[in-house]
């Protein structure tokens, strides 16, 4: 990954992390003692990331001063950006395209983790020929996330409504080539995946299904799955 930016969307509101994280975002919850953000990117440089570019908004100081204090891998070029106002995902990433150089993007959410190989990510989505890819996981109980039906030729099919038991969902992991970035419509305040990902024709975006343990951040329950699995973690 040391020729491909990383994009963070970080700006949420995190309503639901109060109890835990109090006044601070929730991607600096703590886990394992250190903030969710710190293990999120030594996840990314273990993978040879060198840059990434963090999309703030919601409590965009806190993060700020969280990374002066040094608490980051040193070999990564982390560049903050503030939107101007709350921006839908969608909107949010042309906000930070031009600080995205590189041929290949990834792009993914600052509340989620899976520990996925990234390198076998990056060489699925490159063989595929394909513009996006969406790194996808296999969980117990898909009724939180919506499901995604992925063809035998490794593409996506559809996107299911919510529904419970056990499917392959969305891990919010994407690469996406310079042309598709350069091709999305930075003035749609709406959600990168809903709006805009969900909309492409059958078979457009590459699928990359994970075996790999995926948490999301976005309720305190979480926190205790999260603890062990990235506190278990060899970063």
């Amino acid at each position: 990954m040391t020729d491909i930016d990383v994009m963070l969307f970080a700006g949420g509101l995190g309503t639901r992390m109060r109890g835990v994280s109090g006044d601070a975002p929730k991607e600096l919850a703590p886990i394992a003692g250190r903030a969710f953000l710190g293990h999120l990117l030594d996840y990314l440089a273990a993978y040879g990331a060198r840059r990434v570019v963090l999309c703030l908004g919601h409590l965009a100081d806190h993060v700020t001063a969280w990374l002066a204090q040094g608490d980051t891998n040193r070999s990564l070029d982390v560049v903050c950006q503030i939107e101007p106002r709350p921006l839908g995902s969608a909107a949010a990433l042309g906000y930070v395209r031009k600080d995205l150089s590189t041929g290949t993007v990834m792009v993914m959410s600052g509340n989620t983790f899976l520990d996925a190989d990234l390198r076998a990510f990056v060489a699925s989505h490159r063989l595929s020929g394909a513009d996006a890819s969406v790194l996808c996981v296999e969980v117990e109980d898909a009724a939180r996330f919506g499901r995604v039906e992925v063809g035998p030729d490794s593409r996506v099919r559809r996107f299911i409504d919510k529904t419970p038991g056990r499917g392959v969902i969305n891990a919010g992991v994407y690469l996406f080539s310079a042309a598709f970035l350069d091709r999305l419509d930075t003035t749609d305040t709406g959600s990168l995946t809903r709006d805009v990902l969900h909309k492409m024709p059958p078979g457009t975006l590459h699928a990359h299904i994970a075996k790999a343990r995926f948490i999301d951040l976005g309720t305190p329950e979480s926190l205790a799955v999260a603890a062990s699995v990235i506190g278990g973690r060899d970063t």
